[in-house]
């Protein structure tokens, strides 16, 4: 059994992954769903989406999509809940594809969020692996 204030750790860890998890969640659903449905739209006013092709964009929107679910599906049910994990760490590398594409473009702003997008996956995969594990 944990001390108490060890156990208020985790419980407020626990609810910081959370919160990460929805957040992420939503911001990645809403990319997953502009490039899957929306390419075309949201193709012609930025440059680095000549980067890939059309393709590439779509199997990336395609993985954000599911990668959403992952990040929250698993582990509130407590089913599989690694697969959180993998959903995190798989969005960190992707990140780092689009790192590679706004320094191509020199795209800052896009880069710096691209960047603390991964760092922040990253830090899901290793909380939910480490830290606080879903049991």
């Amino acid at each position: 059994m944990l001390p108490v204030d060890a156990q208020a750790e985790e419980r407020k860890m626990n609810i910081l992954l959370w919160v990460l998890q929805g957040l992420a969640a939503l911001l990645y659903g809403a990319s997953g769903v502009m490039k899957v449905f929306m390419f075309d739209k949201i193709s012609q006013d930025v440059p680095s989406f000549g980067a890939l092709p059309r393709e590439a964009w779509m199997a990336l929107g395609v993985l954000e999509l599911v990668c959403t679910i992952g990040l929250i599906v698993p582990a509130a049910f407590h089913w599989r809940p690694q697969m959180t994990v993998l959903a995190a760490a798989l969005l960190a590398v992707e990140s780092l594809v689009f790192v590679w594409v706004h320094v191509k473009y020199h795209e800052m702003t896009p880069l710096v969020l691209s960047a603390v997008l991964g760092l922040l996956m990253a830090f899901i995969a290793y909380g939910r692996s480490v830290l606080r594990p879903i049991a």
